[in-house]
This record gives structure tokens, sequence and C-alpha cells, in this order.
């Protein structure tokens, strides 16, 4: 596997409990710390686009 690059999300908080994001030409790579090495999810493009629309679906307007 390639070195990732990790980038915290915009809508973080100070600190290290967040969510980062890493890509790769055919992967999308999350870990909710800022140790890449805890848990990592990974999802092709389009299943982290459906993720994504699903929640913002979900998600009340507030």
């Amino acid at each position: 596997m390639p070195t990732l690059s990790w980038q915290k999300s915009s809508y973080c908080a100070q600190g290290n409990s967040c969510v980062h994001i890493a890509t790769t030409p055919h992967r999308i790579h999350l870990t909710e710390s800022g140790d890449p090495s805890a848990a990592i999810v990974t999802a092709a493009p389009a299943a982290f686009h459906a993720l994504l629309q699903v929640l913002k679906k979900d998600t009340p307007r507030g």
C-alpha cells in the first residue's frame, strides 16, 4: 500500500479527534483519529460518493 497523505476534515475543531481522509487513484481511505494506523475504512470512490449522498439527505438542516 502506498504511503497515504492524510488530511483533517474542515469541519473538525482543534485536536486530533476528527475524521481524516486520504485518497489513492482507486480508493478513499478514512480514519477517525490523528493516528492513521488505527481503524481505517477503505471504499471505492463510487461507494464513498453514495455514502455522502445518504448522509447529506439524512442530515437535518437547521
